[in-house]
């Protein structure tokens, strides 16, 4: 009997699983216009650069959408308003899942 409720669990959030799949798959395509400054899963090959893997995922939208809307300013901001500036909310949110879920340089998990 240990064995049904974990079971029922999993087929009652299984809907919920499969989107996050499908948004973190969608994330790891579209992050392919993000690897020459950010590196192939958000760890910049570039000092200079930041990180994006294990960043908060709140805060990768803001960014993100304060790039596309051009409210955010400064240092580089022309080149990330230009890449962001054709992102969905869809496309912000799936990338955000994406590198918060990737393992940052310190080697820490999410």
């Amino acid at each position: 009997m240990k064995l049904v409720f974990p079971t029922l669990l999993l087929v009652l959030l299984s809907p919920w699983l499969a989107a996050d799949e499908a948004e973190y798959s969608r994330g790891q395509q579209l992050s392919q216009q993000c690897l020459g400054c950010h590196g192939e899963t958000g760890i910049a090959p570039v000092t200079t650069n930041p990180n994006l893997a294990g960043q908060n995922a709140e805060y990768l939208r803001y960014a993100l959408t304060a790039y596309r809307d051009g409210n955010r300013k400064g240092g580089m901001a022309f080149i990330m308003q230009a890449n962001a500036s054709s992102l969905s909310d869809s496309d912000i949110a799936a990338l955000a899942l994406y590198f918060s879920s990737q393992t940052g340089r310190d080697g820490s998990q999410p």
